[in-house]
């Protein structure tokens, strides 16, 4: 019976190892971008190099003065 908590036991160190490894090395797959996405960001940045984007204070502005 003690040898079989000990194994027990070993299994789940062993386990409990295997597991913070995993968790260390998992990518988030938020991070991860697709083409189109990648494309949208570059696009963005083109535009913002460009002076094509609106500020979110011009949007508040156009927004508080129409209502």
């Amino acid at each position: 019976m003690v040898t079989e908590a000990k194994q027990i036991l070993d299994e789940l160190k062993y386990i409990k190892e295997e597991l913070h490894y995993i968790k260390k090395h998992m990518v988030d797959v938020d991070t991860i971008l697709t083409a189109e996405e990648k494309q949208l960001i570059d696009d963005s940045i083109e535009n913002e190099k460009a002076g094509k984007l609106t500020s979110i204070e011009e949007l508040e502005d156009v927004r508080n003065s129409s209502g």
